[in-house]
């Protein structure tokens, strides 16, 4: 297979991901924000949450204290969660099944719906592969538990393939990305901002996207223990609502936040431009209805049909609506914003 130089401008985010320690690793040495006796604890990933809250000012004036714990990807983020290290954080649409699947102790309790445009199979520009058919027979580069894994499993079935069918390559964002630019694998399957980093910086292209296989939808997942407390509950729901303002808030100034999130994780900024326009900018926070629920049954009842999880659960039991307020049902939320929850 031809070997492919790292190109230099991947290399920010790569090292980024590695002085994190791995897939399992945590760095809580973050910044505190806010005042008060209270103390929630977030877990966050690098150009996430905090990012965000502070670029549009939604850190400030906060009557308790937020304490930053930073994760590499979703699974470890919501290991913290269940051992009640991390009082809330953000993941994507698969990790909760994964959490939930080996029985975690986690309470989903928010929810975002955007494009699934940046969740793609990129694979070399001058690869012979030309349709996800083709991928029969190759090594494919993903992190296990991801919302890439879903989308894999559920490209390769959508072109009458099964999981048996290729060579899995179960590795963490920076390893994969080495792996790949080497011409270690064939394919990579991957969500943003990776696909706007290799699209821009290496010799790769678009084999397939996630649009119309995959549900496009995020999650903010809690300790059920911190949700019993009254204090913590409520700075919870405070937590959820600056979100949507934030998230409001990069709708209308894409280019502003590119900027913050570029020198927040390193990307050149067209990269952090690119990924916003593509996938970020397009989130809308959205209510965890029947709807939500059911799709997310159907990727665990994917994943347990396939063994990856140990065994069949309903999704339901690990969800918590209190904070559903008046959000836009997640299947019919608009790409835009409408008034804000206060």
């Amino acid at each position: 297979m031809k070997r492919r130089t790292l190109p230099a401008l991947l290399l920010p985010l790569a090292l980024l991901l590695s002085a994190c320690g791995g897939a399992s690793s945590a760095n809580s040495g973050g910044s505190t924000d806010g005042k008060g006796s209270l103390t929630l604890n977030v877990g966050d990933q690098k150009g996430g949450y905090e990012a965000i809250l502070r670029a549009s000012g939604e850190l400030d004036d906060l009557g308790y204290r937020i304490k930053w714990s930073t994760f590499t990807s979703g699974p470890p983020l919501l290991e913290a969660v269940s051992a009640g290290a991390v009082d809330i954080g953000g993941v994507g649409n698969t990790p909760p099944v994964f959490a939930a699947g080996a029985d975690s102790n986690i309470a989903v309790v928010g929810a975002t719906h955007g494009s699934s445009a940046g969740e793609v199979i990129v694979v070399p520009e001058d690869s012979p592969l030309k349709r996800p058919a083709q991928l029969k027979g190759r090594s494919i580069a993903v992190a296990q538990g991801s919302s890439a894994h879903f989308q894999l499993v559920a490209s390769l079935k959508k072109a009458g393939l099964g999981i048996e069918d290729v060579k899995l390559n179960y590795l963490q964002p920076a390893d994969a990305l080495a792996a790949f630019s080497r011409g270690k694998v064939d394919a990579w399957a991957i969500w943003d901002p990776y696909t706007s980093q290799v699209l821009r910086t290496a010799d790769a292209r678009v084999l397939t996207t996630g649009e119309g296989v995959v549900n496009g939808l995020g999650f903010q997942v809690a300790s059920p223990v911190s949700l019993k407390d009254g204090k913590k509950s409520k700075a919870i729901g405070d937590l959820l609502v600056r979100l949507e303002r934030a998230q409001k808030w990069v709708f209308e100034h894409p280019e502003e936040w590119a900027k913050v999130w570029a020198k927040e994780t390193g990307l050149p900024y067209e990269v952090a431009l690119d990924a916003v326009k593509l996938s970020y900018g397009t989130r809308v926070p959205v209510a965890i209805d029947a709807a939500a629920i059911a799709s997310e049954q159907e990727i665990a009842d994917t994943f347990a049909e396939l063994k990856l999880i140990p065994r069949r659960f309903d999704f339901e039991d690990y969800v918590d609506t209190r904070f559903n307020r008046d959000l836009p049902a997640s299947s019919t939320a608009p790409r835009s914003y409408g008034k804000a929850s206060s």
